[in-house]
């Protein structure tokens, strides 16, 4: 396992975006060369020998983790975008969030029956994201080989929640609560 400090490159914010909320800002993980380094390498060496053949990263940063671990295991980026961003036929999925719905969406021909997949996304909170990103991975016919996180709200037990569908690993870089 990597031993560089994630957490200390996470800032709290304090009453974001209402009062009573502890945000926790990743963004200075982004702007560090060495601390985005460590995140990409940190979880691509986690993975790189599972087969993964594509990377699911949901919108939008899931692309920013997704897309440059992709690159490291050497195999595609699928981006899961909200809806009416995509050009060509998709596959769609709702899923239920705190507040409301919200729906992600894939190309139709973005992955084989044969790809084995990893889905990223830069924080998991009650597993919804991560769960309609594995749905479409379904509707795709491939296969969900696991999840990878920078940050993992644990106190919203998400690992609980995508456990009750998905067995497949969920790895997290920090663990909050």
């Amino acid at each position: 396992m990597n031993d560089f400090d994630f957490e200390s490159r996470i800032v709290d914010i304090p009453d974001y975006p209402e009062p009573g909320v502890v945000f926790k800002d990743i963004t200075p993980l982004f702007d560090d060369a060495e601390a985005l380094h460590a995140v990409i390498d940190a979880i691509a060496d986690h993975f790189a020998d599972s087969g993964i053949t594509k990377v699911v990263g949901a919108e939008a940063r899931g692309f920013l983790v997704g897309a440059p671990v992709a690159y490291r295991l050497g195999c595609g980026f699928v981006p899961a975008r909200k809806p009416g961003k995509l050009p060509r036929e998709v596959f769609s999925q709702t899923y239920s969030l705190e507040y409301g719905t919200d729906e992600l969406q894939i190309h139709r021909d973005a992955l084989e029956p044969s790809d084995k997949v990893l889905i990223i996304d830069d924080l998991v909170a009650t597993g919804g994201t991560a769960i309609a990103s594995a749905q479409l991975v379904e509707q795709s016919g491939a296969q969900v080989e696991g999840f990878a996180f920078i940050l993992e709200l644990a106190f919203l037990n998400p690992r609980s929640i995508i456990g009750e569908k998905y067995p497949q690993e969920v790895f997290t870089l920090v663990k909050v609560g």
